[in-house]
């Protein structure tokens, strides 16, 4: 992706400077004080990214104020146009298809290890950092991502689509940290996100539910809900207003637990699966597509890896296999397997590997 800019000089030999994308939170916060702390020539960042409600404007503000506080150049970089057709229209678009699309994802590829890390080369960066808990370490000639010390933050999921010639650009200093401590750093240093609650869910999508929203940009369709028995149970008013494993807000009062266990586009139908345990919950395969490996290296095929199919989700002993198409087989079936979600592969020490679209 970046063959064409200038490589770096020796890793971290020596003072280097570094573009941090400042998010208006106390990650990225804390990213630039350490930075700067170490010697680093830190300049910070604000990407102002589509929104629908004006929350990015709060968040330009509280990065200016800790530039400021840590005395480094400032820049906001308009990548509205870019991200409103690179993130937010990918996932109206997915949720269409009957997918269930991951716009972190996509963000992070498009736009943070995209977009900002090629402007901030072209503007004299050596590298590019951000708040993102993962930790990035050389193996031999390459560079890889593994699980953040906080298993409860880390973000390695997300980054999945990287490669090095994003990661030789790159520095995630509080990889090694944990929450907690991040936000006594912020206190000591007297930043003023040090108290600024983490942000939850999509900002662009404003103060409503994701569900209202993209009632916003796609048009109702109505089709049939159906059980695993192919019994009739009721009507939806479009499949991109459900998600695989959902069981509240179906529209369909039975009177039993049912859970969303399949969408099918091309018959605008919604499967539900009557109990938490039914067997249509479960899945022993699931087909990949946009595989991307993080270090040239391929993984042995057929070799056990770990295998993360959601955000948060344990990890899964599984094998990856290809034939005609990359499966992901699972050493035992796993739950709530949604086609448009990342599938992600760990090493057993924690060396993320790479990962794919759930197809």
């Amino acid at each position: 992706m970046l063959s064409v800019l200038k490589k770096p000089k020796a890793r971290l030999a020596g003072a280097k400077r570094v573009f941090v994308g400042l998010s208006g939170g106390v990650d990225s916060s804390v990213t630039a004080y350490l930075l700067k702390r170490d010697g680093f020539d830190v300049v910070g960042v604000h990407l102002r990214c589509w929104n629908r409600n004006g929350c990015n404007v709060a968040d330009a503000e509280d990065a200016r104020r800790v530039a400021e506080k840590l005395n480094i150049p400032f820049y906001v970089f308009d990548l509205e146009e870019e991200y409103k057709s690179r993130v937010v229209d990918y996932m109206v678009k997915d949720y269409a298809r009957g997918l269930t699309p991951n716009p972190d994802v996509m963000c992070n590829r498009e736009i943070k290890f995209g977009l900002f890390l090629k402007k901030a080369i072209v503007m004299g960066a050596d590298y590019i950092a951000t708040g993102h808990y993962v930790k990035l370490k050389q193996t031999g000639s390459n560079l890889s991502l593994y699980e953040a010390k906080d298993k409860n933050k880390d973000q390695s999921y997300f980054l999945w689509t990287l490669t090095q010639n994003e990661l030789k650009y790159c520095l995630f200093p509080i990889g090694d940290y944990l929450k907690p401590d991040v936000r006594e750093l912020a206190k000591k240093a007297e930043l003023p996100t040090a108290n600024k609650k983490d942000s939850q869910g999509l900002c662009f999508v404003g103060k409503v539910t994701l569900k209202e929203f993209l009632g916003e940009h796609l048009r109702p369709k109505t089709g049939l809900i159906i059980g695993t028995d192919g019994v009739v149970l009721g009507e939806h008013s479009g499949i991109h207003l459900y998600t695989v494993g959902q069981r509240h807000g179906i529209g369909f009062a039975g009177g039993k637990p049912y859970y969303v266990s399949e969408k099918n586009a091309s018959s605008n139908t919604i499967v539900l699966a009557e109990g938490e345990n039914n067997p249509a919950l479960y899945k022993s395969a699931a087909e990949l597509i946009s595989i991307n490996w993080i270090a040239p290296e391929r993984v042995s095929l057929s070799a056990s890896v770990l295998a993360r199919i959601r955000y948060r989700q344990p990890l899964a002993s599984a094998r990856i296999i290809k034939n005609d198409v990359y499966e992901l087989v699972f050493d035992k079936p796993q739950k709530f397997v949604a086609s448009g979600q990342s599938a992600v592969f760990y090493s057993q020490d924690g060396r993320m590997l790479g990962g794919g679209v759930i197809k």
